[in-house]
Parts: structure tokens; C-alpha cells; sequence
């Protein structure tokens, strides 16, 4: 199965990006996860970059805060699609972030999820992933079914026992 690259620029991200990678293990997509500084190390960001679609990654899922450089310089860099997570930070809680992975120039997009959104990212990676795989759209079709029922399920205890006793 192809591979999906997580990228972080600290570990303060993990709590975050992994529930991308939990995601990811939930609909058994493989995936390698790491942490690079494209500000304080970024020879090594270069190479990783450049490095990922030898290592059979299909999709990049990078999550950044503040200035949110990682994304979009792994979409300038690798040619497939790249997935942006803006993470909350202290002073502005994500929406610099967020405006800086939306605000990339023409010819280098990023999709972009929520602030601290990576369980969509992941979903959004495996449905890039899934276009050219059947079996992996049916364990989304799955997981998506799961959803559903699980909203009814709350809805059922809702008219059972009403909203005072929920």
C-alpha cells in the first residue's frame, strides 16, 4: 500500500499529528512519521522532501504552527499532494498558522484542514490514496457507515430517554 509521510516541525506536535497517524492505522494505511525543523535544520527538510516520492510516499500530511513553513514547502518541493494541519499555538491559536498554509502562491497548493485537524487530514489523505484503490474506498465507505450509525445510536437514546436525562 502506498505510504503517507507525517511531518512535524516539534515533538509539541505529536499530541496532534497523531491522531493523523492513529487514523491512518485505523483504515491500514501505512505511514512514516517525523520531525524536522524547516527553519533550524532545513538541509535536512530539503532531503527529506526531495527524498519522499523515492520512498513511495503518495501523500505529504504536514502539520505546522505560527508561520506554518513546513506545508507549503513540502508542496513546493514534492510533486504530490500535500495535506496542511495548522496547529494552535499560544499567541494566536492557529489562525496565523492556518492563514499562512492557505495563502500559498499560484502553482504550489495545500489542502487545508481545520486547526489541529488531523484525523480529517488523514481521512483526506486516504481518500486522495483511495481513488486508485478499491479496497481501501471500501474501508472508508466502512468507516463512514460506522459514523452514521453511531449518530442514530444517539439519536435513538435522545427519544428514548430525552434531553434532562441524556
Amino acid at each position: 500500500m502506498p505510504k503517507v509521510g507525517i511531518v512535524m516541525g516539534s515533538d509539541s506536535d505529536l499530541k496532534i499529528m497523531g491522531k493523523a497517524a492513529d487514523m491512518l492505522e485505523e483504515l491500514g494505511i501505512e505511514y512514516e512519521m517525523t520531525i524536522i525543523s524547516a527553519h533550524r535544520e532545513p538541509d535536512v527538510f530539503f532531503e527529506y522532501a526531495k527524498s519522499a516520492e523515492e520512498k513511495d510516499f503518495k501523500v505529504i500530511i504536514a502539520g505546522a504552527g505560527m508561520a506554518a513553513h513546513l506545508p507549503g514547502m513540502c508542496a513546493a518541493i514534492f510533486p504530490m499532494p500535500v495535506v496542511g494541519v495548522p496547529l494552535s499555538s499560544k499567541n494566536l491559536e492557529g489562525v496565523d498558522a492556518l492563514y499562512s498554509i492557505l495563502q500559498m502562491p499560484p502553482g504550489i497548493p495545500v489542502a487545508t484542514v481545520a486547526i489541529d485537524g488531523a484525523k480529517n487530514a488523514a481521512i483526506l489523505a486516504a481518500k486522495i490514496l483511495a481513488v486508485s484503490n478499491p479496497e481501501l474506498l471500501n474501508r472508508l465507505k466502512a468507516y463512514t457507515q460506522e459514523m452514521k450509525e453511531q449518530v442514530q445510536a444517539k439519536d435513538t437514546k435522545l427519544q428514548q430517554v430525552g434531553y434532562k436525562n441524556y
